[in-house]
């Protein structure tokens, strides 16, 4: 049994992330189509059985364009989307520095939320519960595996935190997670564990 955790291609630079609405970039596509080919051409090696993404547009193009290379539809879901930053959601940096001075993700108590959006504990607890209920479906073959599950970088982030049993908070360092990127969860004797770190075999000449 194993998820294939998998970060959405490269957006916008230049604007607050979190629940933005902004797309992928020109190169943001081009990788994402690149991950569903090599995926395509490694498919005995990943064996997808189920494709589940984000609903935020990010992380749909990128499932898309694995759709089309796999022939399987995707999920979407807004259980998986990036921490939920409200108000600054896909606000120029400049204003949402003039609007909003010194909040950030990690400048944020963990239990003070973004205006109009989640605290960094609400945004570990629900990462936390939907990983373990997709486990716990997995595990009852309520859904078939392998899981390709395109997220965000933050979210993977606190997945190696959970998997490693490991205290997170919004000031934690960050796991290297690059855009279309690929990170193997499997399930053993002792339970689930990453056991492949940050693929990126398809973005090399």
């Amino acid at each position: 049994m194993k998820i294939f955790l998998v970060r959405h291609g490269a957006d916008e630079e230049g604007y607050r992330g979190g629940w933005s609405q902004r797309g992928l970039t020109e190169a943001g596509v081009i990788q994402s189509r690149a991950l569903g080919t090599y995926l395509h051409e490694h498919a005995e090696q990943y064996d997808i059985q189920t494709m589940i993404s984000s609903d935020l547009p990010r992380a749909v193009q990128t499932s898309r364009a694995i759709e089309e290379s796999l022939g399987i539809q995707g999920i979407y879901t807004s259980d998986w989307r990036e921490m939920n930053n409200g108000e600054l959601a896909g606000m120029l940096h400049a204003e949402a520095d003039e609007k909003y001075p010194g909040v950030y993700f990690n400048t944020l108590q963990m239990g003070t939320a973004f205006p109009g959006g989640e605290s960094p504990i609400h945004f570990y607890t629900r990462i936390r519960n939907t990983f373990e209920n997709l486990c716990t479906q997995i595990e009852a073959k309520q859904i078939k595996s392998n899981v390709l599950l395109v997220t965000h970088g933050g979210v993977i982030n606190i997945l190696y935190y959970v998997l490693a049993s490991r205290e997170w908070s919004n000031t934690s360092s960050f796991y290297p997670i690059d855009n279309t990127s690929i990170h193997t969860v499997e399930k053993t004797k002792n339970g689930w564990s990453i056991v492949d770190t940050n693929r990126i075999l398809h973005l090399r000449p």
